[in-house]
């Protein structure tokens, strides 16, 4: 079986071809976008979140089955040649849970203590910290957007900084009794009593906007707004007006970053030791489920056949 990877790093290139030496592997350091120059005969690709998939890259690909991608998020799998092709689609849910909610709160930390700030002027010689004037977390009402694997561990972090926690999730799960944490069906409700609210769901078409310039009035002025989700959950044009303290892992675009309430990091929140390891794994058990025809254990909806287990 012929299978690419896009978007490869050494370790990854390293970890695959250790696993999978029946197969023949290609791997290609640039997207797919910029490494298929022509028509390929792959069976299966692996591909990261820069790298597009849409009908004209899957005109170059006759002879596929599979498309794998290495992130949880799969909004770059935008095709409706893959219903037709009976083409299957797999993720990584679940691999980020701790890294990227433990980089949240270093993003809440570093905007309630403005611990970036004296850092970089103590690397400076300059010691002056009067006007950086911090505030605590603890007792702060923590209003958190979605209950999946991230957005639970965000409670636990919470939980144990001792904040007041409350979450509006499409599902209640076990850690809302667990925690004693306030769940709302109303949004409205949770953006309006929250000091900081954290965004902890998948970018989908009811997710698309979901704050926006509505239900920004409804959000306290000094309430923190974290985002390490998808950029466009939050309206675009909100990065450039809203008057509240943005901690992001994503930007809708780089132009706002300079806004003196936008701190901002380059869409790294996922990049821990133990996380990238989690990615490789998830997805090596993927391929190796479409190679040995059985269920997909992350097939994603946008593709599934009845026969990966839909």
């Amino acid at each position: 079986m012929k299978i690419a990877f896009f978007e490869i790093k050494p370790e990854e290139k390293e970890f695959f071809s250790a696993h999978l030496k029946e197969e023949e592997l290609f791997f290609f350091d640039e997207t797919i976008n910029e490494a298929l120059e022509s028509e390929a005969d792959y069976d299966a690709v692996s591909v990261f979140v820069h790298s597009r998939i849409d009908d004209e890259i899957l005109s170059e690909l006759p002879k596929l089955r599979y498309i794998q991608t290495r992130s949880t998020g799969y909004e770059h799998i935008v095709c409706d040649a893959l219903y037709r092709r009976g083409i299957v689609a797999s993720n990584v849910a679940g691999y980020g849970g701790p890294a990227v909610a433990e980089f949240a709160f270093s993003l809440l930390l570093n905007s309630t203590r403005h611990t970036h700030t004296a850092i970089g002027r103590a690397k400076e010689g300059v010691f002056e910290y009067r006007d950086l004037k911090g505030i605590e977390l603890f007792g702060k009402r923590l209003g958190i957007l979605g209950l999946g694997t991230i957005g639970s561990r965000m409670a636990h972090i919470g939980a144990g900084m001792g904040m007041r926690l409350a979450a509006w999730s499409r599902t209640r799960r076990k850690i809302v009794d667990e925690l004693g944490i306030e769940f709302s069906e109303d949004l409205d409700a949770i953006l309006e009593s929250s000091d900081v609210i954290m965004i902890a769901l998948p970018l989908t078409p009811a997710t698309k906007g979901l704050i926006n310039g509505r239900n920004i009035k409804k959000v306290r002025k000094d309430a923190i707004i974290v985002n390490v989700a998808r950029a466009q959950i939050i309206e675009d044009e909100l990065y450039g007006s809203v008057e509240n303290r943005l901690c992001l892992d994503v930007i809708s675009d780089v132009k706002y970053v300079p806004r003196h309430n936008i701190l901002y990091t380059p869409h790294m929140a996922y990049y821990t030791e133990e996380a990238l390891m989690r990615i490789m794994e998830i997805s090596l058990e993927n391929m190796r489920a479409f190679i040995e025809s059985k269920p997909l254990p992350n097939c994603l909806k946008i593709a599934c056949r009845r026969d990966y287990g839909e």
